[in-house]
């Protein structure tokens, strides 16, 4: 195999499988540093070794494998030290004892969920909420340190910053690896659901690389929430994060075409979105009642798209209303910008056009590519092609996903001066 696929392998398996790599480890180890440097270690010579042999017919089982061995050297080496300045070495009995052979024997136990687990650990409240956010993105999701400053839209070494001082805060608290009970999980859950929801994001709309979705971040961030739903029963926005999850993901084949090219909502062919997801998602918001959690009032929006037959049938209205009661919950330039889409499309392009172009003022979303693109589109309704094609111009030069990027340069390409 090239070097260019099996990179491309390399990085898929990465995504699906270190979270369970570094939860595992974790939990045998109780040594989450430990645990993400073995697992990194994995990485490196998968990096080195399958360029030459080819991908492992059980790749993740080849991570855990290397992961393990290098955790055990460590152990090894740790084990040494301490009988060599211990006043009373090891007997010959407790040295037939290996603790490496117990943490092999313990690696094969059947545990509950060392993804849970690790999720919850991560989002400790002893961690700031952007700390808890960032080093979760990275041992669950996978992602780099480039692509999680893209998401938080700030810069890479913040980002490394966080991750380093996570590490040790977690290190000095020695902190148990457990699915927390009682006060102690409502304390971590509003921030392990955000964080489920960010995961779903990647996945649902990539910020970087050369595809627009990524399947297996959209399936890990169902399968999490879904667990969550059973932990949490009675928690209206673990309902929430369910039904909004579901809802956005029957969507999911409709997003891209054959080419791979990324669909808009009103392009997409919704007899062929997934009915039994919409059916699960729209039986959990019914579930969490009358609760106006975020992701409660965000799983509404997504409602009233799945029930509407095409664009112009949808309820832009009460959409909007939706957006404005989440903004006065969660303050955020990205949730008014939605708003002011739903806007455009209830009031009109102009009505739309006045608070997107309120938000560019502000300068707060000068580096998010979705601003000048939606500004493009309200242009363009507007008949301001020159400005239009500036618009997408703009958009393109900031999109860090190849595939948006192309799709917005066509669109400026279209708007011919005068037209």
């Amino acid at each position: 195999m090239s070097a260019a696929p099996t990179a491309e392998a390399i990085t898929r398996v990465w995504r699906e499988e270190s979270a369970r790599v570094v939860g595992a480890l974790t939990r045998v180890t109780r040594d989450l540093a430990l645990a993400e440097e073995v697992a990194q270690d994995a990485l490196v010579a998968a990096l080195e070794e399958w360029p030459r042999t080819g991908v492992p017919s059980r790749p993740g089982a080849w991570l855990m494998t290397t992961a393990k061995n290098r955790a055990f050297n460590a152990l090894k080496r740790s084990q040494f030290v301490d009988a060599h300045h211990s006043a009373h070495p090891p007997s010959e009995q407790e040295k037939s004892v290996s603790p490496t052979d117990e943490l092999d024997a313990r690696l094969d136990e059947d545990v509950s969920d060392d993804v849970l687990k690790l999720l919850f650990t991560a989002c400790h409240p002893t961690l700031s909420r952007e700390v808890r956010v960032t080093l979760t993105l990275r041992l669950v999701a996978g992602l780099t340190t480039a692509e999680i400053a893209r998401a938080f839209l700030t810069t890479e070494p913040t980002i490394a910053q966080r991750v380093v001082r996570a590490r040790r805060t977690l290190s000095d608290a020695g902190l148990p690896f457990e699915v927390p009970q009682g006060e102690a999980l409502g304390a971590r859950l509003s921030s392990v659901l955000e964080v489920v929801y960010l995961v779903f994001n990647e996945g649902y709309s990539a910020s970087a690389g050369d595809d627009v979705l990524r399947p297996a971040l959209v399936d890990e961030a169902l399968r999490l929430s879904s667990l969550l739903v059973a932990l949490a029963p009675d928690e209206p926005e673990v309902h929430g994060l369910f039904a909004l999850l579901s809802l956005q993901a029957s969507r999911f084949a409709t997003r891209v075409d054959a080419n791979g090219e990324p669909v808009l909502l009103a392009d997409q062919d919704r007899s062929k979105w997934d009915a039994a997801a919409i059916a699960r998602g729209l039986s959990a918001l019914d579930r969490a009642g009358d609760a106006q959690g975020p992701y409660v009032l965000q799983a509404s929006i997504a409602a009233c798209h799945a029930r509407a037959r095409d664009v112009a049938s949808t309820d832009w209205t009460r959409i909007a209303q939706l957006y404005g009661a989440l903004k006065a919950l969660v303050p955020s330039s990205v949730i008014e910008l939605n708003r002011a889409v739903a806007v455009s499309r209830a009031s009109g392009a102009a009505a739309g056009l006045a608070l997107l172009d309120a938000l560019q003022a502000g300068g707060e979303l000068e580096r998010y590519h979705f601003l000048p693109a939606a500004r493009g589109e309200l242009l363009e309704r507007l008949g301001r092609h020159d400005e239009a094609r500036a618009a997408f111009e703009l958009a393109a030069s900031l999109a860090e996903n190849a595939r948006q990027r192309e799709r917005l340069t066509a669109r400026a390409a279209k708007l011919t001066r005068g037209a």
